[in-house]
């Protein structure tokens, strides 16, 4: 089964990556882009063929290492 984790910066946290992409964009011509967050995408291949028990192994993976749950947000895609 594969899956796809999204990891944002939660809101409120200052995202500076984010910021230097606006400002690129900005420079490049691209006017009117107020904001920009940056986060990341995670695909897992996994051996789990039950998606709810695929959903539980890959939360329990973002809570103990693929998000930093203290300022980053995280979804799960299963597929």
């Amino acid at each position: 089964m594969k899956a796809r984790v999204h990891v944002m910066l939660k809101n409120g946290v200052l995202d500076p990556q984010g910021e230097a992409v606006r400002h690129a964009l900005g420079s490049l011509g691209f006017d009117g882009v107020n904001g920009v967050r940056q986060g990341k995408v995670i695909e897992l291949d996994l051996a789990e063929t039950d998606e709810a028990e695929a959903r539980k192994t890959v939360t329990d993976m973002c809570e103990k290492l693929l998000a930093n749950t203290v300022i980053e947000s995280y979804s799960v895609e299963l597929g």
